[in-house]
């Protein structure tokens, strides 16, 4: 398609409302052409992509054309706000995340295979939960997603669990239940259909009315009952069909989908992906193990724990510069373009010291220097929002919590930390290059598995071996680990005194 046409279609009044409606509070992305590579627009200047108004698309398109724009994107997650890229690295300004069931199939010509799957997962939920009115399918031109509106799962669940968490566990419970009915689809299709769970958090699925990045077709939304009518001439550009049933829901009305499918969260010591089709019934080991966003929180509140013996202002100092360090990794970018790394030099260069920072007891003062903002109760704040305890607890203790048990990861991010003598966790330039470059990737296999007695064979069984972890005392203890409960001085003389017995 030229780009007059494709300017035609997203200028069509239903297809500019349509997208507006639907994108709006999610970040955006265009997917274009460049020397035959796959060019993905995110950022508009140094903001997120967003659309402000329905006239807003038109003019992202026109602003790229030179790389050929023709697919719209949105993110799996509603956002709070949007309006730096700060916005899109702080977990707590996630509002809502959109569960949603990849179906990809080999060859247009077998867009049946879609349907039926879809079918399975719709089946399944229907039959245990009823006719959800929040379940519809997208078919976005060469597979189909099955999503659940995010309004449907009760907002009081996030205040224990993060949306994107809670979105993945319900994929997850689905796939689980239903792998054996699309392992024989698969089976039966000779291998042309695939279905996996690809909940992220920085994930994005196709716009409805969308055009397809290689097809002439639409992205068309589908009610759910209506499924059995849908046909592939249903996509076509210049006649499409759709329901919109995102449109229409019942708030609240998956909570009982949405809490079963919770409980996985404590049944898993690692955090899978279920992919039904590369190899039936295969998981796949999520990428990862501990993010580096949380292998800086984590590390970032043992440095400040084993400085003070203050646990609830290490939670809130590690969160905080976990959020500061990501935004400045992305910042970075913008200036200095060609130079990928220059954002790491400059965070390190700018980063908050803690210079004179002494534990409690001493005779020294423990200042923080300008650029990390306190509020009045001394928890530290960034962008005018405050980073509290309970914050690390729901948007860092569960995280780790799906990988191993938060209590033995914790311990061992204590004993690594206090490994490294005080000069060198007093500078935030120093902590960052010796501390945490060197284990911000393969976190579980460099300090947990590292340091940790028992043998680190004994963490990890077997699926049908391992026991539920109940991870609602970990996420509302009012320490992080017993010993932490002792008075604070006594603590910080222990860990000083580890401290020293590791360096000698």
């Amino acid at each position: 398609m030229e780009f007059g046409d494709i300017l035609k279609h997203y200028s069509s009044p239903i297809v500019k409302e349509t997208i507006f409606e639907y994108c709006k509070d999610r970040w955006v992305a265009v997917e274009g052409t460049a020397e035959n590579s796959r060019i993905f627009v995110r950022y508009f200047g140094k903001k997120p992509l967003k659309l402000d108004n329905m006239n807003t698309l038109l003019d992202i398109l026109t602003k790229y054309r030179h790389l050929n724009p023709r697919t719209v994107y949105a993110s799996l997650n509603i956002y709070g706000k949007l309006g730096t890229v700060e916005d899109l690295e702080n977990p707590l300004n996630i509002v809502a995340t959109t569960p949603f069931w990849d179906i990809d199939v080999e060859g247009l010509e077998n867009w049946r295979l879609a349907i039926d799957a879809a079918k399975i997962i719709v089946d399944f939920i229907t039959s245990r939960y009823g006719q959800l009115k929040s379940l519809y399918i997208v078919w976005s031109g060469e597979g189909a997603h099955v999503r659940l509106h995010e309004r449907a799962i009760p907002p009081e669940l996030f205040d224990t669990y993060s949306p994107v968490d809670v979105a993945y566990a319900i994929v997850e419970y689905v796939l689980e239940n239903v792998k054996d009915k699309i392992s024989e689809l698969v089976q039966r299709s000779g291998g042309k259909v695939k279905v996996e769970n690809l909940v992220d958090p920085k994930r994005v699925f196709t716009a409805p009315l969308s055009i397809h990045r290689k097809h002439d077709l639409v992205a068309v939304a589908i009610d759910a009952k209506n499924i059995d009518s849908f046909d592939i001439s249903w996509a076509n550009i210049r006649n499409f069909k759709t329901d919109n049933p995102w449109k229409y829901l019942s708030p609240g009305e998956a909570e009982a989908l949405a809490r079963d499918a919770i409980k996985i969260l404590s049944e898993k010591r690692h955090r899978y992906r279920t992919a039904i089709g590369v190899g039936a019934g295969k998981r796949v080991l999520a990428e990862g193990d501990i993010d580096r966003f949380n292998v800086m929180a984590l590390l970032q509140a043992a440095r400040y724990y084993l400085l003070t013996g203050d646990i609830e202002k290490a939670k809130s100092f590690g969160l905080n510069r976990a959020i500061f360090y990501a935004y400045l990794k992305y910042y970075g970018r913008f200036k200095a373009y060609a130079k990928r790394k220059e954002g790491v030099k400059e965070a390190e260069q700018t980063a908050p010291s803690l210079e004179g920072f002494e534990a409690k007891g001493s005779s020294k003062s423990l200042p923080i220097e300008d650029g990390v903002e306190t509020s009045s109760d001394g928890f530290f704040m960034i962008g005018g929002r405050v980073q509290t305890p309970e914050d690390f607890d729901r948007n860092v203790v569960r995280k780790v919590e799906v990988v191993a048990p938060f209590d033995i990861v914790w311990e061992a991010t204590l004993k690594y930390v206090s490994r490294f003598p005080r000069h060198i966790l007093v500078d935030p330039q120093k902590f960052y290059k010796h501390v945490y470059e060197p284990v911000r990737d393969g976190f579980m296999k460099k300090v947990v598995e590292e340091i940790i007695e028992p043998p680190p064979q004994q963490l990890y069984v077997k699926k049908d071996e391992r026991k539920p972890v109940d991870i609602e005392p970990i996420i509302k203890h009012a320490s992080l680990l017993k010993w932490a409960k002792k008075p604070s001085s006594q603590v910080s003389q222990q860990t000083q005194d580890k401290g020293e017995e590791n360096r000698q």
